[in-house]
């Protein structure tokens, strides 16, 4: 049986996972809301695990034998709220999903036609988010991603569909995210889209670059700083905002001819090269200092 309360999380909690924000002085680009130490200051705990059963989130964790679950919801940082969801005990070792979230508006940018009034819509924000599976661990035939401590779900759909409901839920224009990794940009790009162009051009371009290189591979190669410009430096990433559009401004916007034709100018300017030597070198020192951890 669920037994949902207010709990002060695990401060120890290490700040690993599938991340889709990490990056604060990007986040403080979002106006704050006044609001309640509720969920997004309007919904008891009772009414959130409600929409979490609603949409299926229970059924898929029964199915991976997660089974009976804990929560912990700190609102101490409001606006910004944390949400926890765990196997049977509250324990870093136990964390299946760690959600901060909040709800905001976007500051001006350079890239948006001044008169677009982007500014004046509401956004879902997911500051972090792991999704993971605390009972699987990574082998050989399955190593992590970047960040990664545990395997994850496999149902990153039903919780970007999950999420989706509860932004229409509480009226909002869209849904907002920062990818902190690189691969989760690759990742999440498959629902939302690049606020800015030419951002989305990048991420596409080192696509485009690869086709043959594996998802995991590259996704290290970019962690890894082995990946170059044709200018001989190297590529950094940083995080950008990604919106899922709900209203039709926002929709239209995506798909008007401005905004494609932009992105196939910017496609233009990016060459990438893969540094091998760089690559092997610094994979190698990874792996040394993970089994010297182990051991």
């Amino acid at each position: 049986m669920l037994s949902p309360g207010l709990i002060i999380p695990d401060t120890q909690m290490k700040k690993e996972g599938t991340a889709l924000v990490g990056e604060r002085d990007i986040l403080s680009n979002l106006t704050e809301e006044k609001g309640t130490s509720l969920f997004l200051g309007r919904y008891s705990m009772t009414e959130a695990l409600a929409v979490l059963g609603k949409r299926n989130f229970f059924r898929e964790a029964k199915k991976r034998g997660l089974w009976p679950l804990a929560f912990d919801l700190d609102s101490s940082g409001y606006p910004v709220q944390r949400f926890q969801i765990y196997l049977e005990e509250k324990k870093p070792e136990n964390l299946i999903a760690d959600l901060k979230i909040r709800e905001g508006r976007l500051a001006p940018k350079d890239y948006l036609p001044p008169d677009s009034g982007f500014c004046k819509y509401h956004f879902l924000a997911l500051e972090w988010f792991t999704l993971q599976n605390p009972r699987v661990e990574f082998s050989r035939k399955r190593p992590p991603l970047p960040g990664q401590l545990h395997p994850g779900l496999g149902f990153g759909k039903k919780v970007v569909d999950l999420f989706v409901y509860l932004a229409r839920l509480t009226r909002k224009d869209g849904l907002l995210a920062f990818p902190a990794y690189f691969h989760n940009a690759l990742l999440f790009s498959r629902y939302f889209r690049f606020l800015n162009p030419e951002k989305s051009a990048e991420v596409l371009a080192i696509e485009k670059a690869f086709p043959d290189i594996p998802f995991k591979h590259l996704a290290w190669i970019v962690y890894l700083n082995c990946l170059k410009q044709d200018n001989g430096s190297v590529y950094e990433w940083k995080a950008e905002e990604l919106v899922y559009p709900l209203n039709k401004a926002l929709k239209d916007y995506f798909d008007s001819r401005a905004y494609k034709n932009k992105l196939k100018q910017s496609l233009k300017k990016w060459h990438f090269t893969i540094d091998w030597d760089c690559y092997e070198k610094k994979l190698d020192d990874l792996i040394k200092e993970t089994a010297k951890g182990k051991g």
